[in-house]
């Protein structure tokens, strides 16, 4: 019953208003007439001097409200693709240092001050802050340095573990004052509270300690008890309190009315302020007031919550302030509702001087409701907004006046609900009668139809003025309706003719519809478009929504799914000028070096004649060389005694022969491990370059000590500049070089340089991720539908995904500019030369190289995994070839599987654990969706080497020759095609030039070839036309197991080739089938010892003496062989002349000893692994009665003997 009833008890402390009785002026929101007296209520308390446990949570807190909202700054710049993201993060990072800094020095300055910690754990909690916020500052510095565009990602990840740091600390482990409650009590009983902590409103002289309420006016919304609040929804507000809050000592009582709005009666209460003894007054009565005018500009909704079965809503806006509240017109089944309506409130009556009025005005609550033709309205979120504010006398006049349309979060409880774009302006309403307030619109003409609901018209309706509301342009969106995958079951039903439609500011463009979407999922009429007028700023542009409905009997519309697109900056269209085009096609072009290839351009040469000499000379020097495929240079041999042209050509022919033989040894395995290497060096070169240009100290400084210099070097010979890198010492180089290899200086033969070996790339992520791929959403996007409610949990929203929607959407300015017109021609829309959308047969090719890091399943740590692919209705299970307890399988299997676009466009690739007994579970999945890849224009079907080779390890895959690829493409850009001559080529008024003395011994057959390769390879840099093309690689893709969302169980090595039916048939399948180890004996002949320990007495003369004898092993303990033994050495020496044969199988690439055992005689198979080849060997005393003396050992690199 306490927490029930309440008594008021007269003394000398006041903690409760008088009782008012509610007042209404439309049935639904109460207020309470408090007028010009507001009540105001103290209480006095003794507690221990505990305040810098909340000081110290404040100082902490403010540095994390600022750095959170920055990082959200952060994020909202990242979603839209901003160039400015990387720039924002840096300061943010540079708030958070200083803010650290800050913390540091008030807190080491307030140690000794009052309210200091009086238990250790005090003083213990003030160490571990100064600590660590000392430490996140420093690591911000330096993390600020580090920011650059391919690495946002995991700097902004960093940046949010500093947050979460930082906000651990904020709590401090022990409790100061107990939380303040505000009680909303009826009929003597309590109805709603809210709970204040006491930080948040104690006052300190210092700033930055004081509370972030404390001394201001605040909006708080109370909630329902516990019990109560289970009958209510948890979104209900039962009350809406306008409060001003202040905590502190009785020394500092006379700063409390220095946050009270001014403009009050000036009583004895407030004159003795000062007297520690004296009460606050129990009311202040208000002199001063405004009648004020509020226009409440409501102009649209996105993103809000569906609250209807279908996924949609009805939603209308109610907008309150103070004890008025309107509500706008109903929108019918739409997410992001155009209402274009001004709210007008008449005397608003304001208490208070017109100064802190227009510095802090009254908070408007925006409510939205999703209407119901069957009982109340569904309650889907809340917006809070703040007025701008003009008094009497001022200027209705830019910059300030009408207000801009801001943004405004929706909320319901915790989750976000939608935006509401919406503008709020309190004008004070003049006494004079020759000032005016801005003239209002006239109102709408709204058509009414018989079938039109007019239970929620309130007329007039008032549109939004013109100097608010957005300025609007004409534009064309096209829309590129491909098809619709995966559809799930609508009321038991499958989806048999769905029909898209797209809309935007109340337009809709409907596509066709799909007559049997089970047979052919594509839409037969694909690219359509329609014009409407759109803001031109991008800030007010309406969101565009995709819904997906299917086609039922009887003329019936069965909605299947949504989806919202926030945002249409991304799929806007700007076209250069033509000036900027004229510029980048006068500007100088930059010679490039390829991997290759020693490859420039000419510029704009049109006058280009193959036959002409003097138009080939080549424009990078012949030393110019890189590192993808190794050129092997002629270079002159020098004998000891001179040279002989026939001794240096007998030299090159054993050298040619000697290669012969190396290339007929080596397959694809070479070329990975090549790959590998090539990687890590790449991997080091980057190491390098960031430690040189962000080799930071604590506060940010370079460090000279280690960061190494370049230095430019001009060559005497070419006249190149070459750049060089320099350190400071010695030691300091030794130190870098030591940390950056894990290998040491190789050695190489001076006679002969070894032949490179060809590489391809590695992707560590995914293909369709790297940036220069854009995950191949050229053409083709992917857009889920969702159906439903939505809900606050992530996981559960996946399941709402009802399919997924196939097309591309593209926004321009309509009719287009005259200088765009001459760049482009659009007339006949975007979406020009796209391949038809009609079903093809594919060959895919799935190539699995190996796993890593998967998680374990079994009891034994390990895992027996095998692969399972799934494509459309096929589904292929190498289930009977498992690979036995590994957590890293190198399989290397090519798949072969016939596939249908677009029935079967989704491949699944599954890793499963392999069981004796029960079902077998599956480690992870990848999913890769061959379409985009198969239609985009970065050409990701099978991907182009470095160099062209007709036969051996590096043959080439595709069935079209390279001139016959770049010949496909110039002729689909509607270009002239390329020209060839001796040594170079002409493609797109760009000339490519090789150098001849490259192509002796035979090249000069396939120079063609090359030339067209290495045009393929660097499409990207072609003007108009050019664009980054997939080449030959290796991409690593994660594996997620759908039972464990969110975590990864492994990485899959792999790539896909794929090749149309109608084209020519490809070439056999690459075989990556894993190397198989070469048999190998070691033979080790153990002749002495010398001076070898002496452990053993001799019985009768007392003498040091050992018997000895040596055993060693190559595989293991269980190879261990022994010598016999030598009896009784007095000196050390022990002779044997006895020999070792270790039989083993070696993997010569990898330099690993394979050994294949069971593990237990309980094991159903026997286990591979993989050891280094080393032979130790082992000195030993041989003891009759007791356990052998170890003496010695020794290990020895077995590869040094192979």
């Amino acid at each position: 019953m306490f927490m029930e009833s309440v008594t008021t008890e007269s003394g000398s402390w006041l903690s409760t208003t008088p009782a008012a009785k509610p007042m209404t002026h439309n049935k639904e929101y109460y207020f309470l007439p408090y007028w010009d007296n507001k009540p105001c209520m103290h209480i006095r308390s003794v507690w221990p001097d505990l305040r810098r446990r909340m000081y110290n949570s404040n100082i902490i807190a403010k540095v994390v409200d600022k750095f959170d909202d920055g990082l959200q700054d952060v994020n909202s710049l990242w979603e839209v693709e901003s160039p400015n993201t990387e720039t924002r993060l840096k300061q943010v990072l540079e708030e958070l240092y200083n803010g650290c800094g800050k913390y540091v020095t008030i807190t080491q300055t307030s140690l000794t001050g009052p309210g200091t910690g009086k238990t250790k754990l005090d003083k213990e909690h003030i160490k571990l802050c100064l600590r660590e916020i000392e430490f996140i500052g420093s690591s911000a510095r330096t993390l600020r340095a580090l920011v650059t565009r391919s690495s946002f990602k995991e700097r902004y990840k960093t940046a949010q573990s500093y947050l979460t740091k930082l906000k651990f600390l904020t709590e401090d482990p022990q409790h100061a004052l107990p939380d303040i409650f505000l009680w909303l009590i009826s009929g003597g009983k309590r109805q709603a509270y809210q709970r204040i902590p006491a930080r948040d409103i104690i006052y300190s002289v210092v700033e930055e300690e004081r509370g972030k309420d404390c001394g201001k006016i605040r909006t708080m919304f109370l909630k329902f008890p516990s019990k109560k609040g289970a009958k209510h929804s948890g979104w209900t507000i039962p009350c809406e309190l306008r409060i001003f809050l202040w905590l502190g000592t009785l020394k500092h009582k006379k700063y409390f009315i220095n946050g009270i709005p001014k403009g009050y009666e000036e009583t004895n209460e407030f004159k003795n302020a000062e007297r520690p003894r004296a009460m606050p007054p129990s009311v202040i009565h208000y002199v001063e007031k405004h009648v004020f005018q509020l226009r409440a500009h409501i102009y649209q909704a996105r993103s809000i919550i569906g609250s209807d079965s279908s996924g949609l809503s009805d939603p209308f806006a109610t907008v309150v302030a103070g004890e008025f509240s309107k509500t706008t017109q109903v929108i019918d089944e739409t997410l992001s509702p155009t209402w274009d309506e001004l709210l007008v409130f008449e005397e608003i009556l304001l208490y208070g001087a017109a100064d802190e009025i227009k510095h802090d005005p009254i908070s408007i609550i925006i409510e939205i409701f999703d209407q119901d033709r069957v009982g109340k309205s569904e309650f889907i979120g809340r917006a809070l907004a703040k007025p701008r504010v003009k008094l009497r006398g001022e200027q209705y006049a830019r910059p300030k006046f009408p207000p801009m349309l801001e943004w405004f979060e929706i909320t319901r409880g915790a989750d976000k609900a939608g935006e509401l774009l919406a503008a709020f302006e309190l004008l004070e309403i003049p006494s004079d009668q020759d000032e005016e307030l801005p003239p209002i619109p006239a109102p709408k003409e709204i058509p009414v139809f018989k079938d039109t609901d007019l239970r929620h018209f309130h007329a007039p309706i008032l549109p939004v003025p013109r100097g608010i509301r957005p300025t609007l342009a004409r534009y064309r969106i096209e829309v590129l309706f491909w098809g619709l995958r995966d559809l799930k079951r609508i009321h038991m039903m499958t989806v048999d003719k769905p029909r898209v439609d797209v809309e935007c500011a109340g337009q809709i463009l409907s596509s066709s519809i799909i007559q049997n979407a089970k047979k052919n999922p594509n839409f037969s009429n694909p690219v359509k478009f329609f014009e409407i007028d759109l803001p031109e700023q991008e800030l007010y542009r309406p969101p565009l929504t995709i819904r997906c409905v299917d086609c039922r009997s009887w003329g019936l519309f069965t909605l299947v799914g949504t989806h919202m697109i926030n945002s249409i900056h991304k799929y806007t269209y700007i076209s250069p000028s033509a000036k900027e085009k004229e510029l980048r096609k006068n500007s100088p072009q930059k010679t490039l070096v390829v991997d290759n290839w020693s490859v420039g351009f000419y510029g704009q040469n049109q006058n280009f004649d193959p036959n002409n000499t003097s138009m080939r000379t080549p424009l990078l020097p012949k030393e110019t060389s890189g590192g993808g495929y190794g050129t092997q240079k002629n270079q002159q041999m020098m004998l000891r005694g001179g040279s002989s042209p026939p001794t240096i050509r007998k030299r090159k022919m054993s050298l040619e022969e000697e290669d012969d033989e190396e290339e007929e040894s080596k397959d694809w395995w070479t070329k990975y491990y090549a790959s590998v290497e090539r990687m890590c060096e790449e991997s080091k070169e980057d190491v390098i370059k960031a430690f040189k240009g962000n080799t930071l100290d604590p506060h940010g400084n370079k460090d000279e000590e280690t960061s190494p210099s370049i230095v430019s070097e001009k060559s005497p010979s070419t006249g190149e500049t070459k750049k060089k890198f320099n350190f400071k010492t010695a030691v300091n180089a030794t130190r870098f070089a030591t940390r950056i290899s894990p290998k040491g200086p190789r050695k190489v033969p001076v006679e002969k340089k070894k032949k490179k070996v060809a590489t391809f790339k590695i992707f560590k992520t995914e293909l369709e991720h790297q940036i220069e791929f854009n995950e191949f959403k050229d053409w083709l996007d992917t857009f889920p539908l969702y159906r439903g409610k939505k809900t606050e949990d992530d996981s559960e929203d996946e399941s709402r995904i009802v399919g997924y929607f196939k097309g591309a959407i593209k926004v321009y300015k309509w009719p287009l500019p005259k200088d765009v017109r001459e760049t482009r021609d659009l007339t006949n829309g975007f979406f020009q030369g796209i391949p038809s959308n009609e079903p093809i047969r594919v060959l895919v090719r799935v190539y699995i190289v190996k796993a890593n890091d998967l998680h374990p399943q079994d009891l034994n740590g390990k895992a027996d995994p095998y692969i399972v692919l799934q494509l459309g209705s096929k589904k292929i299970s190498d289930k009977d070839n498992y690979v036995s307890k590994t957590l890293n399988p190198v399989f290397g299997k090519c798949f072969e599987i016939e596939a249908t676009f677009p029935q079967d466009s989704m491949l699944t690739v599954q890793i499963y654990d392999w069981d004796l007994l029960g079902s077998d579970d599956m480690v992870g999945e990848t999913k890769i969706d061959l379409e985009n890849r198969f239609y985009s224009k970065h050409r990701a079907t099978c991907g182009f080497p470095s160099k062209y080779e007709e036969s051996g390890h590096n043959a080439w895959r595709d069935p079209l020759k390279p001139t016959q690829i770049l010949a496909k493409l110039c002729k689909d850009a509607k270009m002239d095609p390329p020209v060839y001559g001796k040594g170079q080529i002409k493609v797109c008024r760009q000339v490519f030039t090789v150098q001849v003395e490259d192509y002796e011994n035979g090249n000069l057959k396939n120079m063609d070839e090359q030339l067209a390769l290495n045009v393929l390879n660097y499409f990207h840099h072609l003007p108009d036309i050019g664009c980054p093309l997939v080449p030959e690689h290796v991409e690593t893709r994660p594996l997620y197991n759908p039972d464990k969302p969110g975590i990864e169980q492994g990485k899959l090595e792999l790539w896909v080739d794929m090749f149309p039916k109608d084209m020519p048939l490809p070439v056999s399948p690459v075989d990556i089938s894993p190397r198989k180890p070469t048999s190998y004996e070691l033979r080790v002949i153990i002749w002495n010892t010398d001076e070898v320990v002496l452990e053993d007495d001799a019985f009768f003369t007392g003498e040091k003496m050992s018997d000895i004898y040596v055993k060693g092993w190559l595989k293991g303990q269980e190879d261990c062989q022994s010598t016999d033994i030598h009896y009784r050495s007095l000196t050390g020496e022990g002779n044997f002349n006895w020999r070792f044969v270790f039989p083993f199988e070696y993997l010569v690439a990898e330099q690993k000893i394979v050994i294949t055992k069971k593990e237990s005689m309980f094991s159903w198979d026997e286990t591979e692994s993989k050891i280094p080849a080393r032979l130790e060997l082992q000195v030993w005393d041989a003891d009759h009665f007791s356990a052998d003396d170890f003496l010695g050992k020794i290990k020895q690199k077995s590869t040094r003997s192979i």
